[in-house]
């Protein structure tokens, strides 16, 4: 069925039931209003029966003598009076021939016989058994209506008279439904026509709203044509047939329009995942502005460089972003200001930071049309600081292999010469003479190369990790606990730091206490004096607002060390990791060498801040766990840690 068929049934339908009803309720509101009036007008006309009786009685009456022990006595007096009164039958008479809803009139007596009926059938008969007209009177629309323009039916007005509190006399006018209906029959005429009209009326406007409602949708579908053009082309489609109903051609059109619209959709959102990724990885910061200077694309490196939020700076104008107080936003901004491109021009902020910023614009082709701006950001520092670790890294990819080879090569013979000492010293017998000193000297040495060989040999060995997910604020308090008393010796003052909320990490804790004991009883070293040492775990976006230039999001906590010693120059400070290099007298070389690797182990890093005379700072980065992340992070974003090297 058409739509528009079906929308001129449903108009028509509705105002149907709408006449309907308020037909329905006419008729009866009608109905109720003829049968009170007609209760009125013949309870009226009762009583003026009622009073002509009265006056009947006190006049046939007047002057007999009754006795008291014969009732039909007075039964008879009181017939003959009713009978024998003109003014009461004239008034029965009139009524019953003027009235046009009174069936018949009778008078009663207290007996319920009839003295005197308009039908003379009924005279000295016992009354004739009617229902109340009250009846009808308390009787809801439906009953109403079927009472009278059902079955034909007699209702009773009565009006009694009485003497000394008892029934004496009374008056029934009977009045017949079927009289009520044809007396109101012109008034029902009258709204069978109403309801007649009220349906006709409702066809043709039926019809009439039908075209004006389906009008705006043949426009819609001229306006959809355009697009739906493109799109079948596109996907295939096949064409609605010209004959096919308005509203499902607009419907077929409109749901190839949102068909293509859900492939854009998915090709955007993949387009712009990927995009979030290739930023995320970035590590110089990316900012594109439109032509009215809004950033509408920002990487998360970025945010290191503004040192603002990535989020908050999307939908800001360039002069909202960059702060003209400080060097690197002043220079940005005079540049997208006046509209001149900026080519790796190397920015050094007021910290000393060494920045290479670069503007370049966005024209169309063919209008030269200014389209908007691209900033570009790249830490030369960081740059130079990921290629020192990755050199170190192959310095100490290449210590291993050569101290495994080592360290396999010089471990036999330095067993053969062990046993072969001893069995020396055995034959010779005399440990306190010339000899037995020179073998001593020997014996001694030869234990020495073996440690420093068992040294290459544990440095050298792969190391299995026992992880597990560890709060890593008693880590580092296991490690305080555990240099308490030699720092106290040496008059070093501890001024730790912890977060209030944990910081859980997949690490192994033995391995990670040792990394940190290291450095710990590195800076007690460096202050012979003592002095105060800061250890500080704090995770990584507070360390970036205390100066931490890793770039890194807050998915890694940090550990901070800072001693108050005498530095380390520059010339050694690419050095301090190798394997064996130290310049304490009777330092190892080696606790460096061994914290580095195993925060390469628990793929984190190692950085160092010094300055001669001022002290030196380590920082040690440990990955937090997933779960930690995602704890703190419910939206993660999508950023590179800046790692250590792998080994």
């Amino acid at each position: 069925m058409r739509l528009k068929t079906q929308l001129v049934l449903a108009i028509t339908a509705l105002v149907f039931l709408v006449a309907g009803l308020v037909s329905v309720v006419y008729v009866m509101q009608l109905v109720k209003a003829a049968v009170q009036q007609s209760y009125d007008t013949n309870q009226m006309v009762a009583q003026q029966i009622w009073l002509a009786l009265e006056n009947a009685l006190e006049t046939g009456l007047k002057g007999q003598q009754v006795d008291p022990n014969n009732p039909l006595q007075l039964r008879a007096l009181e017939a003959a009076a009713v009978r024998n009164s003109a003014p009461l039958q004239a008034a029965i008479e009139s009524v019953n021939r003027y009235s046009l809803t009174v069936y018949d009139v009778n008078i009663g007596d207290g007996e319920n016989d009839t003295l005197l009926s308009s039908n003379p059938d009924n005279q000295d008969k016992p009354l004739p058994v009617r229902p109340s007209y009250h009846q009808l009177l308390d009787a809801g629309p439906l009953e109403l209506t079927t009472e009278v323009f059902g079955p034909p039916k007699v209702f009773d007005v009565v009006v009694p008279l009485e003497r000394n509190g008892e029934l004496f006399a009374s008056v029934h006018v009977g009045v017949r439904t079927t009289l009520l209906s044809a007396f109101y029959k012109p008034w029902l005429e009258q709204a069978l026509w109403l309801m007649g009209f009220a349906l006709g009326a409702a066809l043709v406007v039926a019809f009439l709203l039908g075209n004006f409602a389906l009008r705006p949708l043949e426009e819609i579908s001229l306006q959809l044509d355009y697009w739906t053009a493109t799109a079948s082309e596109s996907a295939g489609a096949e064409e609605p047939a010209p004959n096919q109903d308005m509203a499902a051609r607009v419907s077929n059109k409109i749901e190839m329009i949102g068909q293509r619209m859900r492939n854009v959709e998915e090709v955007f959102s993949a387009l712009k995942e990927n995009l979030d990724q290739i930023l995320g990885n970035l590590q110089d910061g990316i900012l594109l502005f439109t032509g009215d200077g809004r950033a509408v694309l920002v990487s998360d490196a970025a945010r290191r460089f503004l040192q603002k939020d990535r989020d908050s700076i999307l939908g800001l104008h360039a002069r909202e972003i960059f702060d003209r107080s400080t060097v690197l936003g002043r220079s940005l901004w005079e540049a997208l200001d006046a509209g001149i491109s900026m080519v790796h021009e190397e920015i050094r902020t007021e910290t000393g930071k060494r920045i290479q910023a670069s503007v370049d614009f966005i024209h169309d082709d063919e209008t030269q049309q200014g389209l908007g701006a691209l900033v570009t950001l790249h830490d030369v520092e960081s740059a130079e600081e990921i290629e020192s670790e990755l050199e170190l890294s192959r310095r100490m990819a290449s210590i291993g292999r050569l101290t495994s080879g080592v360290g396999h090569e010089v471990k036999n013979p330095i067993n053969a010469i062990v046993v072969h000492l001893e069995l020396l010293k055995s034959k010779l017998g005399d440990a306190g003479g010339p000899a037995g000193r020179h073998l001593e000297v020997i014996d001694a040495e030869i234990r020495r190369l073996d440690r420093v060989v068992q040294t290459l040999v544990d440095f050298s060995r792969p190391v299995e990790l026992q992880l597990r997910e560890q709060d890593l604020r008693g880590v580092i308090a296991d490690v305080l606990a555990l240099a308490a008393e030699e720092l106290s010796t040496r008059n070093v003052t501890v001024v730790s730091s912890m977060p209030e909320e944990p910081l859980i990490a997949n690490v192994d804790a033995d391995l990670l206490k040792q990394a940190a004991l290291n450095v710990i009883q590195n800076g007690a070293q460096a202050m012979p004096e003592g002095g105060r040492l800061d250890v500080v775990l704090e995770t990584d976006r507070k360390a970036a607002a205390n100066g931490d230039r890793s770039g890194a999001a807050a998915r890694s906590a940090v550990l901070r060390i800072a001693d108050q010693g005498a530095g380390i120059p520059d010339e050694i400070k690419e050095k301090i990791f190798d394997l064996y290099f130290t310049t304490k007298s009777g330092g190892s070389g080696i606790g460096l060498a061994m914290t580095y690797r195993i925060l390469q182990l628990h793929h984190g890093s190692v950085e160092v801040q010094s300055r001669v005379d001022r002290g030196t700072e380590f920082r040690l980065r440990i990955p937090l766990a997933a779960t930690e992340w995602g704890r703190r992070h419910p939206r993660p974003a999508v950023a590179q840690e800046k790692k250590g090297p792998a080994a």
